[in-house]
């Protein structure tokens, strides 16, 4: 089953700082049918104006995902993570577990940035908060799903569930092929451009949850970067 989500279906948020879109309740916004996806709890679009900061806040017991799809996203915590600024493509998991204070940050002050960030609820409660990034470049995920997060040992950065996050940038006519672990299901968005899933043509800001499709195909009509979260359902 593959269940279609249309840009204008989903949630959207705006300030004088950030404006955001966010796919499952979250905050005020409230939808019994969008409470989230297998483990996948949250998954917001979130864009900041040029140096604009997101107080420090706290969690516990989710798996913090950042994937910074524009500009250059800067990171702060209160437990020692790594410094530094994250590039176009670069990814981050923030083990909040026992609990801990972050804060998302515009690293530029004339760029704006577009990241998305997502909330896996780990295997495990009360795990040590650590902070683990990445950097990935445009080739890594040029004509190929890039496994860039993954519960598995491996060159992606560890996520303390049994999921895995792919991103892709498809050039037009290029197909790519997943197969899914049995039992799990994924949810797939359109960062930007025009591909079909299988038989469902989808565009910029569409989204769509897979349950009980061993096996997909991405074909892109246009230049198109696509995140696919793929998670126990």
């Amino acid at each position: 089953m593959i269940e279609v989500r249309r840009d204008p279906e989903i949630y959207e948020k705006a300030g004088d700082w950030f404006h955001a879109r966010w796919h499952f309740s979250f905050d005020e916004y409230y939808d019994p049918a969008n409470m989230g996806f297998g483990t996948l709890r949250v998954f917001n679009d979130d864009r900041l104006i040029p140096g604009a900061v997101w107080p420090l806040h706290p969690h516990r017991d989710i798996e913090g995902l950042t994937y910074v799809v524009e500009g250059t996203f800067r990171h702060q915590d209160d437990v020692g993570g790594p410094p530094g600024m994250l590039p176009t493509g670069s990814v981050q998991r923030m083990t909040l577990g026992s609990g801990a204070w972050h804060s998302e940050q515009n690293g530029s002050e004339t760029e704006p940035l577009r990241f998305i960030q997502l909330w896996i609820m780990p295997a495990e409660r009360g795990l040590p908060p650590g902070v683990e990034q990445k950097v990935f470049t445009t080739e890594d995920r040029t004509n190929r799903l890039l496994k860039a997060i993954s519960g598995d040992d491996g060159d992606a950065v560890l996520v303390h569930q049994d999921a895995a996050v792919y991103v892709s940038h498809l050039e037009p006519g290029v197909k790519a092929e997943h197969t899914f672990a049995p039992g799990h299901g994924g949810y797939l968005y359109v960062i930007e451009g025009s591909l079909r899933l299988n038989d469902e043509k989808l565009g910029t800001g569409d989204a769509a949850k897979i349950v009980g499709e061993p096996k997909i195909t991405l074909e892109a009509d246009a230049p198109t970067e696509l995140m696919l979260v793929e998670v126990q359902v």
